[in-house]
């Protein structure tokens, strides 16, 4: 991928989070609760975010700054200096500072996954939330691996003594970073699903917003 049209590509991104009448989803039911968790409200989150939110939000930072470091890939210091920037909002206990919230994209989507495993495990979970809990974890789980193959990635651009051996990787870095929201057309069939390989964050929040539909949850 040419580092021209993925810069384009983060200026795409958007964070969409979905708001849910909390007090309505808590009450509700166990399924409701974490459902909730991953749409509304949860605790440690950025401003008590849900944490789908707090992970569109983290993984846009790191997108648009895997961006700005493909820009220009003859500038060794500028790749560096922009991977400590990505690290900071995929994980926070990778870079100390940076422009992300620190909360961290990873923590974030891997809690969408658990929390949404854990509403479809709930007693009393219709069939509606066990099917689109399925169709939101595994987009969620794909979106923590492209994370944790985007922070080897960086990690590796840090300890790059040249931007020759930096630049694949940054290319790589960027294009998985504007996966992480859109997610990929895997099996080359025109669209993106939320089956494994597939989808990202977008999917997760069509499905959780279909639950919500079904579930009469509001909004």
């Amino acid at each position: 991928m040419r580092a021209k049209s993925v810069v384009v590509s983060m200026v795409l991104l958007t964070v969409a989070p979905l708001v849910f009448p909390q007090d309505g989803i808590a009450q509700s039911s166990p399924a409701h609760a974490h459902i909730g968790h991953v749409a509304d409200a949860f605790r440690g989150t950025p401003d008590g975010m849900g944490l789908l939110g707090a992970a569109q939000a983290e993984a846009a930072v790191a997108a648009q700054h895997a961006g700005f470091a493909a820009r220009d890939l003859t500038d060794l210091d500028g790749m560096k200096r922009h991977m400590g920037h990505v690290l900071h909002a995929l994980n926070p206990e990778e870079a100390e500072s940076g422009p992300g919230a620190g909360y961290g994209a990873l923590a974030a989507a891997q809690g969408v996954a658990r929390h949404i495993a854990l509403a479809a495990a709930s007693e009393g979970a219709s069939d509606g939330v066990k099917t689109h809990a399925n169709h939101v974890a595994t987009s969620a789980n794909n979106t923590v691996e492209r994370i944790e193959k985007m922070i080897e990635l960086a990690k590796s651009v840090q300890e790059s003594e040249s931007a020759s051996d930096a630049e694949e990787m940054v290319e790589e870095l960027a294009a998985l970073g504007a996966l992480l929201a859109a997610g990929d057309d895997a099996d080359g069939d025109g669209r993106i699903g939320w089956q494994e390989g597939e989808g990202g964050l977008d999917a997760s929040a069509t499905h959780v917003g279909l639950m919500k539909r079904g579930e009469g949850l509001g909004g």
